[in-house]
């Protein structure tokens, strides 16, 4: 087999075997294959694509490139979450707790974030304590005994797609389908999921502008599970403004607290229940997602899902008062309040735009060496379709740095307004089942 051969036949509008797609992936994991070559052949994807049987086999191959997570010896069906990212995304540090309350095995590998987008992993370590590298025994032994732990990501996850991401960044090959797909289903196969819930954003602070596109990422997706055996459920959700009202670590947890509290931004809510249902009824503790949502609300409103969540912080180190204190959590110096210009009604926010404001307080990462304040963020108080009055603040900055000049023209840039009522936009478009 010569990779020149596979290059041309993928080039030509062929079909690759699973044979021809693992030399592919395990001579580029080991520098058999070079660079250069497999530049040309994610160009090839790019333009001719792929099967849905070829995206399986990528999938896999990836998958089997590194170490891969043996969670056999947790009780249950292991649902995994997964988000394509946006701003003010803290679902997981909501949905974990109340999908494990209802007896659902939660065992879940996160990232760190960069550029605009915050990561799970960071917004977790702002609880004072808390510990995210844990040893594999460990993982397991919590996830039976309380039904879920949040962990980073094994430095040797699917190696292959590392590098095949950091090719396709500089190789104009990020927008292929077939390979954002198969890169993001090979870590969830990795880490050892039974079944998959997916939560694809759209949106102008998303990766996925146009709704068009979520839906052809989340039904390759989805139609990837079928292939390989993982059950698999998609939800195209809204990413034109930021996903409830924080956006910064410590800031975020708070608001996740609130919201398993029952006291949070009503999108948060909604989504989390959207996706939570799905991962109970995946999860096989509930016939339909309509008796799992029911169950969920119940989990919320009994405080059963806040106790949950107070023990696996406590289990992983951190300190479970913040629950009931908040301020222990890392908290500004300084808040400075964004006052309107003008009376109206909220018609746009650009999320990208106000992700870009809180890394620039440095909630966020411009290169993955970043540094990283976890107490620094915005909380937005107006969202699209609220009514605004001149003067009424729109945001609140959290910032150590008394200069913030920049990131106030910045959040005032990225709000748009109309003299007349507005809609609010639709929170979630579309579910994808297999």
């Amino acid at each position: 087999m010569r990779m020149i051969d596979l290059i041309k036949k993928k080039r030509d509008g062929g079909e690759l075997s699973k044979a021809e797609i693992e030399f592919i992936v395990q001579g580029f994991t080991t520098g058999e294959i070079p660079d250069y070559q497999m530049s040309a052949f994610a160009m090839a994807v790019l333009f001719r694509g792929m099967t849905p049987v070829e995206r399986a086999h990528l999938t896999l191959a990836m998958a089997a490139s590194g170490d891969q997570l043996d969670l056999s010896s947790i009780d249950g069906v292991k649902v995994d979450k997964h988000s394509t990212g946006g701003v003010g995304d803290k679902t997981t540090l909501v949905l974990a707790p109340m999908v494990a309350s209802l007896g659902v095995p939660v065992a879940k590998m996160s990232g760190r974030g960069l550029g605009h987008t915050g990561g799970t992993i960071d917004k977790l370590e702002s609880i004072p304590g808390f510990q995210v590298e844990l040893e594999e025994h460990q993982f397991i032994e919590l996830v039976n005994r309380n039904k879920i732990a949040v962990v980073g990501q094994s430095g040797n996850l699917t190696p292959a797609d590392k590098k095949l991401y950091a090719l396709r960044d500089v190789t104009a090959t990020v927008d292929s389908i077939p390979l954002i797909a198969s890169s993001i289903m090979s870590k969830k196969i990795a880490s050892g999921a039974d079944a998959i819930v997916l939560d694809v954003k759209t949106g102008n602070g998303a990766f996925m502008k146009t709704l068009d596109q979520a839906l052809e990422l989340a039904r390759a997706m989805v139609d990837i599970g079928k292939l390989i055996g993982r059950r698999t459920m998609a939800v195209i959700s809204d990413m034109n403004q930021p996903l409830g009202n924080a956006v910064g670590n410590a800031l975020e947890v708070r608001e996740a607290i609130d919201t398993l509290k029952g006291q949070g931004p009503a999108d948060v809510y909604e989504l989390c229940l959207t996706l939570g249902s799905y991962m109970v009824y995946l999860g096989k503790m509930a016939a339909s997602p309509e008796e799992a949502r029911s169950q969920l609300e119940e989990a919320i409103a009994s405080r059963k899902a806040l106790e949950t969540f107070r023990t696996f912080v406590a289990a992983q180190g951190g300190d479970p008062t913040v629950v009931d204190e908040p301020g222990k959590l890392p908290t500004a110096r300084f808040t400075f309040d964004i006052p309107a210009k003008e009376d109206g009604f909220v018609a746009g926010i650009r999320a990208e735009d106000i992700g870009t404001a809180a890394m620039i307080l440095g909630a966020g990462r411009a290169t993955k060496d970043s540094p990283i304040d976890l107490a620094v963020g915005l909380v937005l108080h107006k969202k699209i379709g609220d009514r605004i009055s001149k003067g009424e603040p729109l945001a609140t900055l959290h910032s150590n740095r008394e200069d913030v000049e920049e990131i106030r023209e910045r959040v005032y840039a990225a709000y748009s307004f109309k003299k007349e009522p507005v809609h609010r936009p639709t929170l979630i478009y579309e579910t994808i089942r297999e």
